[in-house]
């Protein structure tokens, strides 16, 4: 994996092409490389850090360059060898045997013709030096990112955002509908940017700039029309297992060492075993957390599902126990992460990949994907199961939510899981189907979040609640369990796992491959209709069934476990003082943004046991953070509410 920067006619954009390359350099600590060539009447400037992954040789080095066509290019494409064998066939000579160069020739040949026959993870820029076109292009799925701003008919991108606030800090602006979207998931949609001047090049798309200042945009994959044509013609293609198994191999493609996430849930496992048949032995790492810290949480026990997983496969298991000193972590972490991301699973992310990577591991395959193409969030049960709640009388409704309101979440040595689960579920199983969906894995209601923040940020509230209701409501699909699942590949799985993976492992100067989050598995999955993703109270049930001749039964139905952190304990410990000054003395509180009596409302609540508010006040401290590290970089110049037309600053 590696990090790309570059400029297309900017002021100044050699200098500042040397800046951003730099500031993505843990991305590829093997080397670095420039390129720069005249674009009609003004100059293109191509940066690239590399991490040695595939052809460790000189002749896999980037910016690459051949007959005119120059590439920088981060990521991998697992299907190299077959597209190498066209091109072969087509004439074409390699000097090497990287990607990088299938990718360039490809390119040089089919021009954007060849994106849709690419199966990887990539984000890339390539320049013509004929024409003096500059294309930007981003995966199917949005495993990797790419950041840019636009001005005029100029552009400069990166592969992190953090490269561009660094270079072009004193310009940009914090968007505040971004934040508050931030507040609703604990993550900024791949559809908005944390700064106004900024975007994400969406998932499947591509860019192309001219050198008279035009620039169109083009759409070579659509995640929605692939599901809609996979469940209407649900018998093409081979079993799920074989689409499985077929991706995992091609995923450890590799010239050097390959691991494995192992928590010793279905997904991982399934990954980690069919990546055992293909290099015995290989290394997995799976992490537990101190007793006490656990018992607080009541959090299962993963290491001993781990333990099962690799003494069945001949697997080297390595166990990393995650006591981190979080006061000192979060803001390195905050830092790495770009946007505020409030899911601290990329705290376990990271000290998994520095780990490994101390040990010379420089790839990781991660079983993410799975829940959200397979039905596998107790979400996706939860809304299913509310359904049927939805059939009960209201009378025995009412009667269920006052018995269960009344119960604590915690008491002073230990939490209460079932009973926040319980709590959670009725907060949204009365709700419309779409309704019901957002509030069961968002953070509050539109209510609660009309109370936190200030009153003029109200219109930004209603656009972030109305994008959530047009992206679910955005397919012909009829089927209620993977509508869910689509929308959570559309916003879920790219927002926030696939980020924080990136940002994480970067951090780490490791890649992070997904095999589950590959172009044929997701056909495979939308083939599969959601009668057969949950069955009964089982979700994945499909995937299930694709493992039965690969994993143990007590690994396939284990309890459903989650990749987290003992938050709760952490909040109330390491963190309290920490909260206190937030709520009371925070920028976001000062500026106006945030209320500090709603917040102080939270923690009471938490405090007292009679609510779980540790995601939310997790969040709370990391969106601080990160507001902080704004300003301090001349974003912005205090927080802004936009109504209507007009501007209000509230700083």
């Amino acid at each position: 994996m590696c990090g790309v920067a570059g400029t297309y006619h900017w002021p100044g954009g050699g200098p500042l092409t040397e800046r951003l390359t730099a500031a993505v350099a843990h991305r590829g600590p093997d080397g670095s490389g420039r390129y720069s060539h005249r674009a009609g009447p003004g100059e293109v400037h191509l940066g690239h850090r590399r991490l040695s992954i595939v052809d460790l040789s000189p002749t896999g080095a980037q910016p690459m360059v051949s007959d005119g066509i120059a590439l920088t290019y981060n990521g991998e494409l697992y299907n190299a060898a077959e597209l190498r064998a066209d091109l072969r066939s087509a004439g074409v000579r390699f000097r090497g045997t990287s990607d990088t160069e299938v990718l360039l020739e490809a390119w040089r040949r089919w021009g954007a013709d060849c994106l849709p026959r690419l199966r990887g993870m990539f984000a890339f820029g390539v320049f013509d030096e004929r024409t003096g076109e500059l294309v930007l292009v981003r995966d199917q799925l949005g495993i990797k990112p790419l950041f840019l701003v636009r001005r005029g008919g100029g552009v400069v991108f990166a592969s992190e955002l953090k490269a561009l606030a660094g270079a072009l800090g004193p310009s940009l602006n914090v968007d505040d509908t971004a934040l508050v979207a931030s507040l609703l998931y604990y993550w900024v949609p791949d559809s908005r940017c944390a700064y106004r001047e900024a975007e994400k090049l969406p998932p499947g798309t591509w860019l192309r700039l001219y050198p008279d200042g035009r620039s169109t945009t083009g759409r070579y994959f659509s995640l929605r029309d692939t599901a809609e044509e996979a469940a209407a013609d649900p018998h093409v293609g081979p079993g799920l297992h074989d689409v499985v198994a077929d991706s995992t191999r091609r995923h450890l493609i590799s010239d050097v060492p390959v691991a494995t996430f192992l928590s010793g849930g279905l997904d991982s496992s399934y990954i980690t075993a069919l990546a055992a048949r293909d290099r015995p032995g290989i290394t997995a790492y799976t992490v537990g957390f101190r007793a006490r810290d656990a018992r607080f949480e009541a959090m299962p026990d993963d290491l001993r599902y781990a333990r099962i997983v690799a003494r069945r496969h001949g697997i080297d298991l390595h166990e990393i126990e995650i006591a981190p000193d979080v006061v000192d972590l979060l803001p390195s972490i905050v830092g790495h992460l770009d946007e505020p991301i409030g899911d601290p699973a990329a705290i376990n992310t990271f000290l998994i990949c520095r780990a490994a990577r101390e040990a010379g591991v420089r790839v990781m395959l991660s079983g993410m994907g799975a829940d959200e193409l397979f039905g596998g969030y107790r979400k996706h049960l939860a809304n299913t199961l509310a359904v049927r709640y939805r059939g009960l009388p209201v009378g025995l409704r009412d009667a269920v939510r006052g018995g269960v309101d009344r119960l604590p979440v915690a008491s002073a040595r230990r939490g209460y899981r079932s009973v926040r689960f319980a709590k959670r579920f009725l907060s949204f199983a009365d709700l419309p189907e779409e309704t019901a969906f957002r509030r069961s894995y968002t953070m509050y209601d539109r209510a609660e979040l009309l109370d936190l923040v200030h009153p003029d940020l109200a219109g930004a509230v209603d656009d972030v609640l109305a994008e959530h209701a047009q992206v679910y409501a955005d397919t012909s699909l009829t089927d209620h369990v993977n509508r869910m699942c689509l929308a959570d590949a559309r916003m879920f799985l790219p927002g926030l796992n696939l980020t924080y993976t990136d940002r994480a492992s970067m951090a780490a100067s490791t890649e992070v491959r997904v095999p589950f989050v590959d172009v044929e598995v997701v056909k495979a999955a939308f083939r599969v209709p959601g009668r057969r993703k949950i069955v009964g109270r089982r979700g994945k049930a499909a995937l299930k069934r694709a493992a039965l001749g690969t994993l143990p039964r007590e690994i396939i139905h284990r309890p459903k476990g989650l990749f987290s952190a003992p938050l709760r304990a952490w909040m109330s410990r390491d963190l309290a003082a920490e909260v206190r000054e937030v709520v009371h003395d925070g920028l976001l509180v000062s500026s106006g943004f945030l209320s500090r009596e709603a917040l102080a409302r939270l923690v009471a609540e938490d405090a007292a046991g009679r609510q779980d508010h540790s995601k939310h006040l997790w969040h709370v401290v990391t969106l601080e953070h990160w507001y902080r590290a704004a300003v301090a970089n001349g974003a912005g110049g205090g927080v802004t509410a936009t109504s209507g037309d007009s501007t209000v600053s509230v700083a």
